[in-house]
């Protein structure tokens, strides 16, 4: 079931990350570097996406690090919306001011 997500600033800085590449699965961790975002920040904002239907999230098996370790990629629904608020979010702070969140 896909819902509807508020779009905080914190949202949008995740979002945008998982775009850059947005059929590949990402661990968290990876997002967090790209984000700035910590993880208690992050991870909340990762589970909401799920939750809403934007992303889906598997355990992926370890390699030599000897630990499983959480990744996630946009649902193709996810994507479009993830699309939309960008863009929306764009076009309502064009001058590159921070937005409101």
């Amino acid at each position: 079931m896909t819902g509807e997500v508020r779009i905080s600033a914190q949202t949008l800085l995740v979002l945008q990350a998982l775009l850059e590449d947005s059929h590949t699965w990402i661990h968290g961790y990876d997002i967090a570097l790209r984000t700035g975002l910590k993880s208690g920040t992050l991870y909340p904002v990762l589970m909401r996406l799920a939750q809403r239907g934007w992303l889906e999230s598997r355990w992926e098996q370890p390699d030599d690090s000897g630990r499983p370790r959480h990744v996630y990629r946009f649902t193709t629904t996810g994507r479009k919306l993830a699309r939309i608020a960008v863009a929306e979010r764009k076009t309502a702070y064009p001058t590159g001011r921070r937005c409101p969140a």
